[in-house]
């Protein structure tokens, strides 16, 4: 028996998150054993076994997605032919947020064909890591990689950082996850959060690298957009900032030169300085906002940026010099 689950409702902000999983909620006419795959994935991540006499085994599967419960509800009735439960539980501290629950009762032939459990001897096993067999073709991997997205995983949103993992409460099938991303070439880590093992990765190429294995073509469009974007922006920050500071460094660098030439001047005038000198300490007095090229090209004959550097480092000296003699400071 399943209860209507409605739509998220308009005007929600949905996250990241969400939003890819509503698009990969979207994915249909895949063959049964990349459904299956995903079903196998999203029971390892999100499911939960219980037992009770005369009834067998039950599966549970929690989410707080309705997408994601509509899709597994349907993965159900297509694969295995059965009607599954879904239960709908209200959080009264958050009550925009639901949780669904789907139920599947005598889950024993389906946990077996998923190959969560083993029962070839007549006792039931859970199978560790990735289930042999589930994940060898190309297909099924990456409906595989979607399922535990869909059950565990979350990605943030790129204007705030880049960031995308899965969470699960078992080190060896954390572990076996980074196997089988790394046959993408992308290099996840492992870190333990509190009594969960978290598979993420930081790095925004092989985030879109991921998107595009599990089919978030969509989300993967705006996720580079956004990256573009950011990454215009940074460009065009370290450019102003870089230009402020040469500004800041000009403004000090003439705002010293001309302290030293008026000094020069009331001391000893800048006939002291000889002609070359004096004609750029004109120059500079004359000039007081221009730069030390825009000086150089003003002389007659023009002066590279490095020549004139070079004069006003000898007038730097020689109102140095001259301070010494005099006892003064600058």
């Amino acid at each position: 028996m399943i209860k209507y689950i409605e739509h998220i409702k308009t005007g929600e902000t949905m996250s990241f998150s969400s939003t890819t999983k509503n698009e990969l909620c979207q994915i249909r006419g895949e063959d049964r054993c990349c459904q299956i795959a995903e079903l196998s994935a999203l029971i390892k991540v999100s499911g939960s076994i219980g037992y009770a006499r005369g009834k067998g085994l039950s599966l549970t599967l929690t989410t707080e997605n309705p997408a994601i419960a509509r899709r597994i509800f349907s993965s159900f009735k297509r694969v295995f032919g059965l009607s599954a439960e879904i239960l709908i539980k209200q959080n009264p501290m958050l009550k925009k947020t639901n949780t669904y629950l789907i139920v599947v009762q005598g889950a024993e032939e389906i946990l077996t064909t998923l190959k969560i459990i083993d029962h070839s001897d007549g006792i039931y096993r859970f199978e560790e890591g990735i289930p042999v067999g589930i994940a060898t073709k190309e297909c099924c991997v990456r409906a595989y990689l979607r399922g535990v997205f869909l059950g565990g995983g979350s990605l943030s949103d790129p204007e705030k950082g880049y960031h995308l993992e899965f969470v699960t409460n078992d080190e060896a099938y954390a572990e076996a996850l980074c196997h089988l991303m790394e046959r993408y070439e992308l290099t996840p880590k492992i870190i333990q959060r509190k009594n969960h093992w978290v598979v993420y990765i930081k790095e925004g190429d092989q985030i879109v690298d991921f998107l595009n294995i599990i089919g978030a073509h969509t989300i993967l469009l705006e996720f580079e957009n956004i990256r573009i974007v950011k990454q215009m922006r940074n460009d065009v920050n370290r450019l102003v900032n870089c230009e402020t500071a040469n500004l800041n460094k000009t403004v000090d660098a003439a705002y010293r030169q001309i302290e030293d030439i008026e000094f020069i001047n009331s001391r000893v005038g800048l006939d002291y300085l000889g002609e070359n000198l004096r004609e750029a300490a004109e120059m500079r007095l004359e000039n007081r906002e221009a730069t030390l090229k825009e000086i150089g090209e003003m002389l007659d004959p023009p002066v590279g940026k490095s020549g004139i550097n070079h004069r006003f480092r000898k007038i730097e000296k020689i109102a140095a010099d001259l301070r010494g003699k005099l006892g003064e400071k600058a």
